[in-house]
């Protein structure tokens, strides 16, 4: 449960450095950069268990390819889009139903629910429906289409991590997160591309360069690492529990270093979202 929580904790700060680029850095070249950093980063420690294990990631080359997908090139570029038009402190209050979407996976690939189970899942959803309908999303009095981006990064990092309980033995955790990686930026090139020719590159700035490199060291390479393990040692649900620090540690960090507000409608959302969550999370213990 650390290494989630860790996870969680260092992954806020992405939430935070999406909206503070949002005015300097397109979305996809956010998304790419961070990467191909996290790339870096994980070269010296994965390249060479992953040519290792290269007939066992060509046999399950498929899931690896959907992983690299979900988990890094749609998920974070969702993301980065939803920072363009709604507060960090929302950004970490949708996420923050992602373990009731978990506990959806599971259901549908033949978990058993309880009674508290569905409850918490119906109350974090209530908390999310409010949120992104009932004028509590930008502070605008109206719907912030990034709430709905939220919605979407959600279901994406929820079918994640429900994968990662199905990864093959076979593939070493360092080999996959590299491969993950190197994939999934092969995949974001095509938009990399676009997103370079219709607008143009951004300005290699202190106020730039850093953010990146704190995603894609901390939030990618440490956090993911820290994540998929822990997604191994104790399965999605139960690392999912540690999800409700996010909004706080991001609703802080937003307040410290954006200036953001958080106003009451807000606080109600978080509070029914987190009251889901872990009405969800005493029903598997």
């Amino acid at each position: 449960m650390a290494l989630a929580a860790l996870a969680t904790v260092v992954w806020s700060g992405s939430f935070v450095t999406s909206r503070a680029l949002a005015d300097s850095v397109p979305p996809v070249q956010q998304a790419f950069w961070r990467w191909l950093v996290a790339l870096v980063a994980v070269a010296p420690f994965g390249a060479r268990q992953a040519w290792r294990q290269r007939q066992s990631i060509r046999r399950h080359l498929g899931y690896v390819v959907v992983a690299s997908l979900l988990g890094v090139a749609v998920y974070n570029t969702i993301v980065n889009q939803a920072g363009l038009t709604t507060p960090a402190a929302n950004m970490g209050m949708i996420m923050a139903a992602s373990p009731v979407l978990i506990a959806v996976f599971e259901r549908a690939a033949g978990v058993r629910l309880g009674a508290r189970r569905v409850l918490g899942l119906l109350t974090a959803c209530a908390g999310v429906v409010l949120l992104v309908g009932g004028g509590a999303g930008g502070g605008t009095g109206g719907l912030a289409a990034g709430d709905l981006w939220m919605v979407a990064a959600a279901c994406c990092f929820a079918s994640y991590s429900g994968l990662l309980r199905r990864k093959p033995a076979e593939l070493g955790g360092t080999a996959f997160l590299f491969t993950t990686f190197l994939l999934g930026t092969a995949l974001l090139l095509p938009a990399q591309g676009v997103s370079l020719a219709v607008q143009g590159g951004f300005d290699p700035t202190p106020g730039t360069v850093l953010p990146i490199l704190y995603v894609g060291v901390a939030s990618s390479a440490v956090a993911f690492f820290a994540w998929n393990r822990a997604i191994a040692l104790v399965g999605p649900s139960r690392a999912g529990v540690v999800y409700y620090l996010q909004p706080v540690c991001v609703a802080l960090l937003s307040w410290a270093v954006l200036g953001e507000s958080i106003g009451r409608a807000q606080v109600l959302c978080m509070a029914l979202i987190l009251g889901g969550v872990v009405l969800g999370a005493a029903a598997r213990r």
